[in-house]
């Protein structure tokens, strides 16, 4: 399948999001024919709208959670990436119905949307939180994820394609821990670390925006794609920090928050042990056995648990001068450095 998209039309849902924007962003250079951006957030929708200025973009004031604006926004559309979540784990933790509300249900309704106005291709963004989750947000990104995977196993014959991406840490994301310790460093404090031994994979937004544009070429239903990713601890990424800035490398020791893991897992070793490698990706096929039970028993896999899991500890650990100079191919880094050197200006 040749990956086009020049003269579609595209809806993003939690466009105005730091990964819907880059997405948005992406499409227009792919000369599609109009991207439609629905989210919650008139203001944040006003403010794209005047720094963007492309009449190729339409705005739908709108919730997932609402399935006849899904409807709407999805009318005409050949391809959807699924963008809206609620991602902060701390909030999914103390208001876990709400998690399930936009994150679960409104993912069903998206699907559900695609499918009834013929969709193409629908992309539903994952996160390496759903691999044996701990807290809600995780948990309610897997069943995003079983969301997708009951579409394939139940619509065989369906014209339109349902699989989900899993990604780590998005650097400079909206909840990516990086602005904030920037913030703290430029105010004179020193940054608020929860275990300096914590360890998470790292991911740039345009590293990101490619895992969509991988599977929206290569997907079969109920695929899940997984980027291969680099990891750090938690310590070494303010200290690299922290080095940029030119100030002593000292940190706040807060301890772990709600529901945070010491390690992130992007696929089990029971996916790995059938998944695709292609290269910077794996891809996790649907297992689409039906309820005849007897298959589980005469058609299992006796070597389905060998190997290992692909986590944040044993990825390719980053030390603080490899993510030094990570760090200095993001724009948003090199802009707060460009502050104190012009020879920062990205």
């Amino acid at each position: 399948m040749t990956f086009h998209l020049a003269g579609q039309r595209v809806l993003v849902t939690g466009g105005t999001g730091s990964f819907g924007q880059t997405m948005v962003r992406r499409l227009l250079d792919r000369d599609v024919s109009e991207v439609r951006v629905l989210s919650r957030d008139e203001a944040k929708q006003d403010a794209m709208r005047r720094l963007l200025c492309d009449d190729r973009i339409r705005y739908y004031v709108g919730d997932v959670r609402d399935r006849d604006t899904v409807l709407r926004a999805t009318r005409g559309v050949n391809l959807v990436f699924h963008a809206a979540a609620l991602k902060q784990v701390p909030s999914c933790e103390f208001f876990p119905l709400e998690a399930v509300s936009t994150n679960v249900l409104g993912s069903a309704n998206v699907v559900e949307a695609a499918e009834r106005n013929g969709v193409t291709s629908v992309v539903m963004l994952g996160t390496d939180k759903a691999v044996y989750p701990v807290n809600a947000m995780g948990m309610t990104k897997a069943l995003m994820e079983k969301v997708a995977q009951a579409h394939a196993r139940s619509n065989r014959d369906s014209g339109t394609v349902v699989c989900s991406v899993r990604y780590g840490n998005v650097m400079f994301s909206r909840g990516s821990v990086i602005p904030l310790f920037i913030e703290q460093i430029k105010a004179g404090r020193a940054p608020t670390v929860t275990n300096p031994m914590m360890t998470r994979f790292l991911m740039s937004l345009a590293e990101s925006v490619e895992l969509v544009e991988h599977a929206f070429q290569h997907a079969r239903p109920g695929d899940i794609f997984v980027r291969k990713a680099s990891a750090c601890t938690v310590g070494d990424l303010a200290a690299a920090l922290c080095q940029l800035f030119d100030v002593p490398a000292k940190l706040d020791l807060i301890g772990v928050r709600h529901g945070e893991k010491l390690h992130e897992t992007l696929a089990s070793r029971e996916e790995l042990s059938r998944a695709e490698d292609f290269g910077d990706f794996f891809r996790v096929p649907v297992d689409d056995r039906d309820l005849n039970y007897a298959l589980y028993v005469s058609q299992g896999d006796p070597d389905g648990l060998d190997g290992d899991d692909f986590t944040s500890a044993n990825a390719p650990r980053l030390g603080v001068p490899e993510i030094v100079e990570l760090l200095l191919t993001l724009p948003e880094v090199r802009a707060e450095l460009s502050a104190r050197d012009p020879a920062f200006a990205p």
